[in-house]
């Protein structure tokens, strides 16, 4: 019993550990976004309260000076089209590989694998001159381009769930004479919804917070996307930290708030992917 409990002691020390790691630097953002700055130059620590817990001066002036409403409608944009083209690209590749035999199938499979285990920044000299060739660059359809084309992860999950649907369902279907394809869109994408639903929240995530892609493939001023909002600051505003925090909060609450609400979704679709 001594020994149960000290392990139990244990794992409940080290989540509370690993808690307090994770909100504790979201808790010094949200606390230095709601000082003034005055505040911010008289503070003894990060971790004091500000005077007005209702000061949201900050985050009008990092909306506004961000440029955030145009961020989002960027952002919107790239992320319904990447996340759509990696939906329907990952299931037809994963319906193909699975479902059908050609030659080469395996060196097919190994390739991908291959893929995914190459550093990205190794090529991205070669990946910035065929998007520039095609005359992508500074447009939103660089970075769209670049998210469809470059998840082997989704295509994997999407493997995963293709191989436990039994192949019986598609022999009956060609029996009533449908071809592939509608045995794609009628059968095999329908049972997809799991992952599916695991594939557009992670993949969502991913494209939302990433900073490098849209950086890189979009300098104009009037391109700039949530995840390089922040990066307007970084002028005048250099020393505003309370200003900064508040735009920190603006980019975290819709992914934090989308992530809360569909975590079921992640953790039972890679759990059902693992063990089919």
């Amino acid at each position: 019993m001594t020994r149960r409990t000290i392990a139990r002691a244990l794992v409940y020390l080290s989540l509370i550990a690993a808690t307090l790691v994770v909100l504790l630097p979201l808790v010094v953002v949200l606390l230095t976004s709601l000082k003034s700055e005055r505040e911010m130059a008289d503070t003894s620590g990060a971790l004091e309260l500000p005077h007005d817990l209702l000061n949201f001066h900050n985050y009008v002036t990092a909306f506004q000076d961000g440029e955030m409403l145009s961020a989002f409608t960027n952002t919107s944009i790239i992320l319904l089209i990447s996340i759509g083209g990696t939906v329907l690209i990952g299931s037809m590749t994963a319906y193909a590989i699975d479902r059908f035999t050609f030659r080469f199938k395996k060196l097919v499979v190994v390739l991908f694998l291959t893929a995914a285990l190459v550093p990205g920044v190794t090529t991205q000299v070669a990946t910035f001159q065929i998007v520039n060739s095609f005359g992508m660059f500074d447009s939103l359809w660089a970075p769209i381009a670049l998210y469809m084309g470059t998840d082997i992860v989704s295509i994997y999950i999407f493997l995963q769930f293709v191989r436990s649907i039994p192949v019986s369902l598609d022999e009956s279907a060609r029996l009533d004479g449908a071809n592939a394809f509608t045995i794609y869109r009628k059968i095999i994408f329908p049972l997809l919804k799991p992952a599916t639903a695991t594939v557009v929240i992670v993949k969502g995530i991913t494209v939302y917070n990433d900073f490098y892609i849209p950086f890189l493939y979009m300098p104009s001023e009037d391109l700039g996307v949530i995840s390089t909002s922040l990066f307007r600051f970084r002028g005048p505003y250099a020393a505003h930290w309370e200003v900064i925090s508040a735009g920190a909060v603006l980019v975290i609450l819709p992914t934090l708030i989308v992530f809360l609400s569909l975590q079921r979704f992640i953790y039972n679709g890679f759990m059902r992917g693992a063990t089919r």
